[in-house]
């Protein structure tokens, strides 16, 4: 007896290690945690919260260092107040054309009777046009839809139809949203793409086998899950519109008053240079970007918790 109870007692009286060790584990994974995301906290503040600070100093700030609000003043000029008004236009008429087309293309290319090779084609390009805008794109619309551009002088010279004679112009309003258009249905059918395969097969199924037709199964099933991510997709195409500067500069110059242009002149130009109305002219596109961003946050949010 007393051979067996030495090693049960030693066993009992043994150090209990398992107690210590986990905790400094938990320890080492969140300070491993925290420095794998280090780097975008750094990017994050040196690009966006270092230059956004920048410009509120630049903005209260006169061209002698002194504290003054007549930036701000200086955005309620006509010239201003129409900038903004032209690129909240392009943007809204970008958005919406961008996000119905968008959802068109996703919903024939999933619910659809396609080809189901033609989906990985077109999700490919759609994640490389997405993203393809500035010069290069201007360019390309220039040597399509300009008025010597190849689909132009092609439909002139092969069907009779000058499209320069209706009064269309690529340097204009509608040319730059069509220009536009390039790359805002692409980005819709990416980011539309997974609310779509959400829509199981089986609610449709099931609402044809209880007697609905396919309207009612859009009408009251299809439609209301897909309206939440569409409204925020909708509010991400208009701020990715908004923001965009490089394609307008290229394509229209000062040929059309829209604020990205206009705060490139006020910052880098030579008759308008005015660096603190410039930043006051930043300041307010992030505030309309913002909130544009803020709407798509929490309409995805609520969408995702109604796809669970």
């Amino acid at each position: 007896m007393s051979s067996n109870s030495a090693p049960a007692a030693h066993a009992s009286t043994g150090p209990d290690i398992s107690g210590p060790v986990m905790p400094s584990r938990n320890r080492f994974r969140l300070g491993f945690q925290w420095l794998s995301i280090a780097p975008f906290i750094i990017f994050a503040l040196m690009f966006l919260a270092a230059p956004t600070v920048s410009l509120l100093v630049q903005a209260f700030t006169d061209r002698a260092g002194n504290f003054t609000i007549e930036n701000f003043r200086g955005l309620a000029s006509d010239q201003i107040v129409s900038a903004y008004t032209i690129s909240i236009q392009v943007s809204a008429a970008s958005a919406v054309m961008g996000a119905v087309f968008g959802l068109l293309i996703a919903l024939a290319l999933i619910r659809g009777s396609l080809p189901d090779g033609l989906r990985g084609a077109v999700m490919t390009f759609s994640g490389v046009a997405s993203n393809f805008a500035g010069v290069p794109l201007a360019f390309a619309f220039i040597a399509t839809l300009g008025r010597l551009g190849l689909v132009t002088l092609i439909m002139r010279d092969v069907f009779g139809f000058d499209l320069y004679r209706t009064g269309f112009t690529l340097f204009s309003f509608w040319g730059l949203t069509l220009t536009y258009l390039y790359f805002q249905i692409p980005l819709m059918v990416v980011i539309i793409a997974p609310a779509v395969d959400g829509l199981k097969r089986e609610w449709s199924e099931a609402a044809e086998t209880l007697g609905a037709s396919k309207w009612h199964f859009w009408r009251y099933v299809g439609l209301p899950i897909l309206w939440p991510p569409f409204l925020g997709t909708l509010s991400l195409l208009f701020a990715n519109a908004f923001g965009a500067i490089a394609t307008a500069w290229a394509l229209t110059g000062s040929n059309l008053n829209i604020v990205t242009v206009l705060l490139y002149n006020q910052i880098r130009g030579d008759a308008l240079q005015n660096p603190g109305l410039g930043a006051a002219l930043a300041i307010g596109m992030i505030v309309i970007t913002s909130v544009a961003n803020v709407i798509y946050l929490v309409v995805a949010k609520r969408a995702e918790r109604w796809m669970k």
